[in-house]
């Protein structure tokens, strides 16, 4: 596994699963997303992961909006723009592709289906494939979203049959805590780690109480971080997340305590292979 002697801080401000109703400070508009790429920028991301929203607030993957949306994020910050294109697990195939044609410079490549609460996340092998191959084509970097440990062996075998991604480098995101995937603890992190293909570099994203217990194993070992409210939207016991930027924040200061202090979106690029 390749390290890096700083570490990269992904923010993942909105997500397909809350609502603005239950969560009014969930960033939603396309402004709200400028304004949190921009707090997030200023404390210590270099990549925000993106989902947009419809005029109805519900999750969307309109291709003006995306479009529309990788421009805005890309005028007002330095960040690395990375579009999910896992949407909501009702969305269909062949729009969750669609999400490529606004050249992001990176995009989420989900690694294997997974029960995702009381939903199944389904990602056939066919699409894997078909993604992966799409974003070699448009130089478009892609982070493989693992959710189980058997996405691990499912990535190995995308590379050996399809070759290496766009950029030349291997970035996955180990995404944990799922009810329904790996779960969210230094064991699980660890038995990961020895299936990660040589050579490449890891995130891992705690999902709900999950958090914390994650960004520390992922900062101990050497990886790097994903947090936001699509993940949580709770920042201690209690106590409800604020913004995005004070997830950020701290992940930034527990990154500088831990003497592997956060990366600027241009060394990031450099990390990941981004030239875009």
């Amino acid at each position: 596994m390749s390290n890096s002697s700083g570490t990269l801080i992904t923010v993942a401000p909105t997500g397909a699963e809350h609502t603005k109703a239950d969560v009014p400070n969930l960033p939603v508009t396309l402004d709200e997303l400028v304004t949190t790429a921009r707090d997030c920028e200023r404390v210590g991301a270099a990549m925000i992961h993106i989902h947009i929203r419809g005029d109805d607030h519900k999750p969307s993957l309109d291709p003006q909006r995306l479009k529309d949306t990788v421009d805005a994020v890309r005028e007002n910050t330095r960040l690395i723009v990375q579009l999910s294109t896992g949407g909501a697990v009702t969305d269909p195939e062949e729009h969750r592709l669609g999400v490529l044609d606004a050249m992001p410079d990176s995009a989420s490549c989900s690694m294997g289906t997974v029960n995702f609460g009381d939903d199944v996340f389904l990602n056939r092998w066919e699409f894997i494939v078909e993604l992966h191959k799409r974003m070699q084509e448009r130089g478009i970097v892609p982070e493989y979203e693992i959710f189980d440990l058997g996405h691990l062996t499912s990535l190995r075998r995308l590379l050996d049959q399809h070759g290496l991604p766009a950029g030349g480098h291997v970035h996955l995101d180990l995404v944990m805590g799922v009810p329904g995937g790996m779960p969210g603890d230094t064991e699980t992190l660890a038995a990961a780690l020895r299936l990660i293909p040589e050579g490449a570099t890891f995130s891992a994203t705690g999902v709900g109480r999950t958090t914390l217990p994650v960004l520390f194993a992922a900062l101990s070992a050497g990886g790097h971080v994903r947090v936001g409210m699509e993940d949580t939207i709770s920042y201690a016991k209690g106590e409800r997340v604020k913004d995005n930027a004070q997830l950020v924040a701290r992940a930034s200061g527990l990154a500088r305590i831990a003497q592997r202090p956060p990366i600027g979106p241009d060394e990031a690029r450099v990390l990941l292979g981004v030239t875009s």
